[in-house]
C-alpha cells in the first residue's frame, strides 16, 4: 500500500471517475504552445498571417524553434481528451512537457542573455511565466495525481 493517498472532493472527478485536469494546466498548456496558436491566427487571418508572424517573430530561426518546443503541448491538447485509453502514454507526458519547457526556458534566458541590456519587457515576461509554469508542473499535488493511471492510484 502506499504511504502517501491523494484525497480530493468528489466534485474533481468527471463522470468516467478521472481525476479532471486542473484550469492551470490549460494555461500552461497555452503558454507553451504561444506558438502554433500564433501560426494558426496568422493562418486565418490571410492578408495579414506574415505581417503577424514577422511582429512577434523577425528572426524565422527562432519561429521553427517554438514550433519545435511547443509541439508537446499541442499534442497534450489532443492526448488529455484520451488519456484512460493511452495510460503509459500520458504518463510520461508530463515529464515530456516539462522537457520542452526547460528548454524553452532555456532558449529564453539564453535570448535574454545575448541582448545584453536591451531586453524587450516581452522577453522577459514570457521568461517569467516560464519558471512559474515549470515550477507549476513539478510540484502541484493535483496534476501529479492526473497523470498517475487510475488502477495506480489505488
Amino acid at each position: 500500500m502506499k504511504a502517501s493517498t491523494h484525497r480530493f472532493s468528489p466534485d474533481d472527478y468527471d463522470q468516467h471517475g478521472m481525476l479532471r485536469l486542473p484550469l492551470w494546466f490549460w494555461g500552461v498548456l497555452i503558454l507553451q504552445a504561444r506558438t502554433w496558436l500564433l501560426f494558426v491566427m496568422a493562418g486565418t487571418s490571410r492578408d495579414q498571417g506574415a505581417g503577424l508572424l514577422q511582429l512577434f517573430y523577425p528572426d524565422t530561426q527562432r519561429f521553427w524553434y517554438g514550433i519545435a518546443l511547443g509541439l508537446p503541448a499541442a499534442l497534450a491538447f489532443l492526448i488529455a481528451g484520451r488519456r484512460q485509453h493511452w495510460p503509459r502514454l500520458w504518463r510520461s507526458w508530463r515529464w515530456v512537457l516539462i522537457v520542452s519547457l526547460a528548454a524553452a526556458l532555456l532558449g529564453s534566458l539564453y535570448s535574454l542573455w545575448q541582448q545584453d541590456s536591451n531586453e524587450p519587457p516581452l522577453d522577459l515576461l514570457l521568461a517569467l511565466l516560464d519558471v512559474l509554469a515549470m515550477g507549476y508542473l513539478l510540484m502541484n499535488r493535483r496534476l501529479k495525481a492526473c497523470f498517475i493511471p487510475q488502477d495506480e492510484a489505488g
